[in-house]
């Protein structure tokens, strides 16, 4: 009987066209996104993980032939779609966790990617080269021939030596150290007897590549993990390959959470008599940007263009906005002559009245520009002035508070 689940997720026939699909995951998305239905969160992870499968015509093909397991037998999911695929579906066919129980587990292999805004934007493959341990093939782990393999005769397989030592009368302290015949692994091979391919290690280091998908609107930081693609060893549950994503610094755009951010420059007269430029987006896309004459921008202001900011992850058609923020550039000082700012006042605001003052105390003084060194020098003398109070008002108090 033909496998339906994905297909009943999204609400969809099994011969739905690929523009039906992406229709119906849109709408669901929309419905169950935790942002909108936060206690929706695992039915939003069935529905991203049915678009993951249905929308790529390899995975569709496999699982309308095999359904659910031949995906995961044919390493279809990966990374973070495995989770979902065992949390979700591994009670249908008793599955379960891959993992086996009881046996120890090799430690989680880590390493960095660095990718730009625009992979974030877009989205990427990337392939990382990889060293790693494998079970050596012609030995099967065993590290030597077939029986070669004892436990050490010095420390009886235990792969620890205990020794004791006196410490006063009647008093000992026992030690433990790893043994050295065995270098701690509580079995010995004679050399003559070591598989000649790893001698006698049980593993051998390979090269391996791994094809890592940055999917479009990941983050900072965000894990790529690849299960049980650490270093083998006999008898040890390999551990997972985890891939940390770092964003490599832009120069125009700034990320924050699924909004994107620019700085632009404009001239004071692009300010007050409007402009046009184009932004090239993360995409290739150039956007035109426009504001009409009148509508004054001031320094500081902050306009967003709705829809062009990040995509968000695992719903890549709802987007962030993208903000500009904008810096008024003032023109040099004597900037025109005095009968083009006459004709400039008049198309501008009015000043406000001014009425000149009378009398014996009326001083006019001049106007000079507030240097950094003025600055400093104002600071010392204020610092100067503020110690002077303070020993002022605390001598004679601090005296009476002791005595």
């Amino acid at each position: 009987m033909a496998d339906n689940k994905l297909y009943e997720i999204l609400g969809v026939s099994r011969n739905a066209s690929d523009t039906e699909i992406k229709r119906n995951y849109h709408k669901l998305a929309k419905e169950f996104h935790p942002d909108v239905n936060p206690n929706a969160g695992d039915r939003f992870k069935e529905i991203s993980y049915a678009y993951d499968v249905l929308s790529d015509s390899k995975k569709r093909q496999v699982y309308d032939q095999y359904g659910l397991k031949g995906l995961q037998e044919g390493g279809q999911g990966g990374g973070a779609q495995d989770d979902i695929f065992r949390h979700f579906f591994g009670d249908i066919f008793g599955m379960g966790g891959r993992r086996t129980r009881g046996r120890a587990r090799g430690e989680d292999t880590i390493h960095t990617l660095k990718v730009s805004l625009e992979d974030m934007y877009v989205g990427k493959t990337a392939k990382l080269q990889l060293s790693k341990n494998v079970i050596c093939g012609p030995c099967k782990g065993v590290g030597g021939k077939p029986g070669a393999v004892v436990s050490c005769s010095d420390c009886h397989g235990q792969g620890i030596k205990v020794s004791f030592q006196r410490i006063g009368p009647n008093m000992t302290r026992q030690l433990q150290s790893r043994c050295p015949t065995c270098q701690g692994q509580g079995e010995t091979i004679n050399d003559k007897d070591k598989c000649s391919k790893c001698k006698g290690k049980k593993v051998l280091n390979e090269t391996k590549i791994l094809e890592v998908h940055v999917e479009k609107g990941m983050r900072e930081n965000q894990k790529i993990i690849f299960r049980g693609e650490g270093d083998q060893a006999p008898d040890v549950e390999p551990g997972d390959v985890i891939i940390v994503l770092q964003q490599k610094a832009h120069d125009v755009f700034q990320r924050n959470s699924d909004d994107l951010i620019i700085r632009r420059d404009i001239s004071l007269t692009e300010a007050l008599c409007g402009f046009e430029f184009v932004v090239k987006h993360l995409d290739g896309r150039d956007l035109l940007i426009r504001h009409a004459a009148g509508e004054v921008i001031k320094p500081g202001d902050l306009k967003g263009i709705k829809g062009e900011g990040m995509p968000q992850h695992k719903n890549p058609f709802e987007k962030g906005n993208l903000y500009i923020k904008f810096e008024v550039t003032f023109p040099e000082n004597n900037f025109a002559a005095e009968e083009q700012l006459r004709q400039i006042e008049t198309v501008l605001p009015p000043r406000p009245a001014f009425v000149m003052p009378t009398g014996e105390d009326v001083e006019e003084v001049n106007l000079m520009d507030y240097t950094p060194s003025e600055r400093n020098r104002v600071t010392r003398e204020e610092a100067y002035a503020s110690d002077d109070e303070e020993h002022m008002h605390s001598g004679p108090g601090v005296q009476c508070a002791h005595q």
